[in-house]
């Protein structure tokens, strides 16, 4: 060896190497990957996860699975358009669970004319007055979508209950008449998923701190959120109860723990997954045709229109 090529084994090997930071570029490569299993007729197999063990998962690891999984989200999608199915996905649980986030990944890459997301809001003054279940059986789907509930009818056996939003007459009929709602449902042919979204109280602090502390997020804390804190105990004995009455065999609740972000989101969609057998009926890739040639048309002077600035 040289002195010169010494000089610069020493120089490198004294070098420090950045460390590499997952983005926006590393998820696309991973789905990309998926896609070409997808494309080629092969199954991606999924990554071995070891189960939680109070360690984050790696986001390579996370990237690559949500990746595989999206893909398969889209084959669902295409099985529930062709075979007209109708899904109902309701999503409850403490605040700060997470639950928005998995429905995020879940619709990231799904039409939205087939799946839905349905969060309303604070019930109007003539919505109080009707039967309590009306204003939810609007956004019931139709054949060939699938509606994800955002929260549900199970306002009144949660907030309702412990903020003391509704009588006890109203949470009693709420217990009885509930299970009956939804065997109405699965009868009338729609598929019925629910999943609990569990979050312990030192996680739910650490979230409710980061919101607080992030401009972008605080507005994600309403006066609601900081109350269920001073309330946690009587949210766990309304979940409890509302367990108890609702949780029947043919629309069972599903509880995903959701201390971990990422894992919660995947385990999640994975089981979503395989509550409804599907085929691959994603449409294979097109050929695009040539462009028509411009043939008596000529473009308008582009001073004509207004554009928005290139500040950036």
């Amino acid at each position: 060896m040289t002195k010169a090529t010494a000089g610069k084994s020493a120089k490198g090997n004294g070098r420090k190497r950045k460390a590499r930071t997952p983005n926006a570029a590393g998820a696309g490569k991973a789905k990309m990957k998926s896609a070409q299993a997808a494309n080629s007729g092969q199954k991606p197999a999924p990554e071995k996860v070891a189960a939680s063990n109070g360690k984050a998962i790696k986001n390579k690891v996370y990237e690559r699975e949500l990746a595989r999984l999206q893909i398969e989200l889209v084959k669902l999608q295409e099985w529930i358009k062709d075979r007209r199915l109708k899904v109902v996905v309701v999503f409850e649980g403490r605040d700060a669970a997470g639950k928005g986030g998995v429905i995020k990944r879940i619709t990231q890459s799904l039409n939205p004319r087939v799946c839905r997301v349905v969060a309303l809001g604070t019930p109007t003054e003539r919505e109080r007055g009707q039967w309590y279940f009306q204003r939810y059986v609007p956004h019931l789907p139709a054949e060939g979508e699938m509606i994800l509930f955002d929260r549900s009818w199970y306002n009144r056996a949660g907030v309702e209950r412990v903020m003391d939003f509704c009588t006890d007459d109203e949470y009693r009929e709420f217990l009885r008449s509930c299970p009956e709602f939804e065997r109405m449902l699965i009868r009338s042919g729609i598929i019925l998923i629910k999943y609990w979204f569990s979050v312990s109280d030192e996680e739910q602090e650490r979230r409710f701190q980061a919101r607080i502390h992030d401009p972008t997020k605080r507005w994600k804390l309403s006066p609601m959120d900081l109350e269920s804190r001073s309330r946690w105990f009587m949210y766990s004995k309304a979940k409890d109860d509302m367990f108890l009455h609702t949780d029947i065999s043919r629309a069972p609740w599903f509880v995903v723990n959701a201390d971990s972000k990422k894992r919660a989101r995947l385990n999640c969609i994975n089981h979503l997954l395989s509550m409804i057998p599907y085929e691959d009926l994603t449409p294979r890739p097109v050929t695009l045709p040539p462009r028509q040639e411009p043939v008596g048309y000529v473009r308008p002077p582009i001073e004509h229109q207004n554009f928005v600035p290139e500040v950036f």
